[in-house]
């Protein structure tokens, strides 16, 4: 049997005795069938008393986004392109997801591919979580180009479920230990806009032996459920 802290079994109880008592006064509740229609919980909730603390395990606080945007580079004498990509994929029922994104530039023969392997090794459904990531990256840019083993690790904070509001952190080294090696910082923030769209913006950071590289984006991203 799986350990369950204190805390998490006393606000499981106030919750099951919350939904129980209110089951018993249901005659003389009434509930506007608008509010009912737009809210996925009270409808859940009015089907089965939830399961919370499998939910906290095994439902995921996020879900997958396809994202397009722009990218600005102020390093780059303000360079802009396009960054197109899709994140955290889930790989079945695991906390394994797939991630990938190609940028490139329009005045520049600048642009980066990328394939990365997450594993979030905190149950899905915390607000935060940290996973480790393996993948490959290949970039190329006016002073050097190296592709190679993309090895890292990201910080994800979700401030509000079902992608209403998230902040995620992330820093990777491409060929680490080498000559070629490339630094990779990126911190990005997403707002939904309506439930299937979000807006976020991210910044990112390339470092490498021979030149540094900064990125603005702004972008679209489509919620995956």
């Amino acid at each position: 049997m799986s350990h369950l802290s204190p805390a998490r079994i006393i606000c499981s109880s106030f919750i099951l005795l919350f939904l129980s008592s209110g089951l018993s006064a249901q005659a003389q509740i009434e509930i506007d069938p608008k509010i009912l229609q737009e809210s996925p919980t009270l409808r859940h909730w009015q089907k089965e008393i939830p399961d919370i603390l499998w939910e906290i395990d095994h439902d995921p606080s996020f879900n997958t986004h396809l994202r397009l945007g722009y990218l600005q580079s102020p390093s780059e004498h303000s360079s802009s392109g396009l960054e197109a990509g899709a994140d955290d994929i889930f790989i079945g029922r695991t906390g394994l997801t797939l991630s990938g994104d190609y940028q490139t530039y329009f005045a520049k023969n600048n642009n980066s591919t990328a394939v990365d392997l997450q594993y979030y090794v905190l149950p899905l459904g915390y607000v935060v979580n940290i996973a480790p990531i393996v993948g490959y990256r290949d970039i190329n840019t006016e002073n050097y180009s190296t592709n190679g083993l993309n090895l890292g690790a990201r910080l994800k904070l979700v401030l509000s479920r079902n992608d209403a509001a998230d902040i995620s952190l992330s820093q990777s080294f491409v060929n680490l230990g080498s000559n070629d090696q490339v630094g990779l910082t990126r911190i990005s923030a997403g707002y939904a806009l309506s439930p299937r769209l979000r807006i976020a913006a991210e910044i990112q950071e390339q470092n490498s032996r021979m030149s540094k590289q900064s990125n603005v984006g702004i972008f679209l991203e489509w919620i995956l459920r």
